[in-house]
């Protein structure tokens, strides 16, 4: 006799405050989870770098060298560097055991706004104000890009890159995305400035945040419009959006002080969590876990889910 195989547990969001950092950096302008999330980074803007184990509370190493604030950063695949860039036009790359800086890549006209690793971490890709994406080769020392993507039209806000693929939002409206196998330049015109873009898991869907208060759901291949999620509130701020671990919801900041998630399907919203009393800058949503980073007023907060039970000797 078959027993019935268990039904699959209902998603959870996170809702339950579990840590705060006092990260001491000014603003916080960015929180990204690495690779496996185990530990965070969070961009400030005091012009540090910093990396911490978010689980437990602990900050594990700070990373100075930048001019103005840093606006972004990212972990390569397996953990040994960092990139980020910021308003100083400039994008570094990092030894993590160290804290030295390895390289410094110049050549971006004005602010950079994101930066992200190839999946080998050969590439660093960066996005600026000045409408071009710019690919850096992290092993050679050549001082320019190897490659210049200049097809926005204003300047480039996001920008995600998977094993083949580099999507980016500008603040022309439109996102692209470059398919490097093939060699193509897929658009789609949203209507508004994209502050942030981001592939679904699964690798079928973008999403797509603008300044008027509209995250878009769109099919990679096609550019249909699968969803539209609004709620919150996106009209100055350059702000993250993400998806969740299992791609059943779709979450954005807002200046209102919450973060918004939404039902990936029915396109109802699901949660407004309060987190601050000012606008909630960035996010960062785990990797396989039902856990989520928020920065807002200096503070980043982890959130986990109501059912969650902190192992032993990790503070609640």
């Amino acid at each position: 006799m078959a027993f019935p195989e268990p039904k699959p547990k209902k998603p959870e969001l996170p809702k339950k405050l579990f840590a705060t950092l006092e990260c001491k950096q000014g603003a916080v302008r960015a929180v990204r989870f690495n690779v496996d999330g185990n530990y965070c980074l969070t961009c400030g803007s005091d012009k540090s770098l910093k990396l911490w184990n978010p689980h437990k509370g602990t900050l594990l190493k700070t990373y100075s060298g930048h001019g103005y604030e840093v606006l972004d950063a990212a972990g390569s695949f397996d953990n040994s560097q960092l990139c980020s860039c910021g308003a100083d036009k400039t994008v570094v790359l990092w030894d993590v055991s160290t804290g030295q800086v390895i390289r410094k890549f110049r050549g971006h006209a004005g602010k950079v706004n994101c930066v992200q690793f190839n999946e080998e971490a050969t590439v660093i890709l960066s996005g600026s104000i000045d409408s071009s994406v710019r690919c850096w080769d992290c092993r050679s020392r050549r001082s320019d890009p190897i490659q210049i993507l200049d097809e926005a039209k204003d300047g480039v806000s996001s920008l995600k890159v998977s094993d083949h693929e580099i999507l980016t939002g500008s603040v022309d409206g439109r996102v692209r995305r470059y398919d490097l196998r093939i060699g193509e330049l897929y658009s789609d015109y949203t209507g508004s400035p994209i502050t942030c873009v981001c592939f679904s898991k699964d690798g079928q869907c973008m999403l797509v945040a603008s300044l008027d208060s509209t995250l878009r759901l769109l099919d990679k291949e096609t550019g249909e419009l699968l969803g539209e999620y609004t709620g919150h509130k996106n009209v100055t701020y350059k702000m993250d959006c993400c998806m969740s671990e299992r791609d059943t919801h779709v979450g954005s900041c807002s200046e209102d002080g919450k973060v918004y998630f939404w039902d990936l399907v029915e396109g109802s919203l699901t949660l407004a969590l309060p987190v601050s009393k000012s606008a909630v800058q960035s996010l960062s949503f785990h990797p396989t876990e039902t856990c989520l980073l928020t920065a807002a007023e200096g503070l980043v907060q982890l959130w986990r889910e109501d059912s969650y039970v902190a192992e032993e000797g990790v503070p609640a």
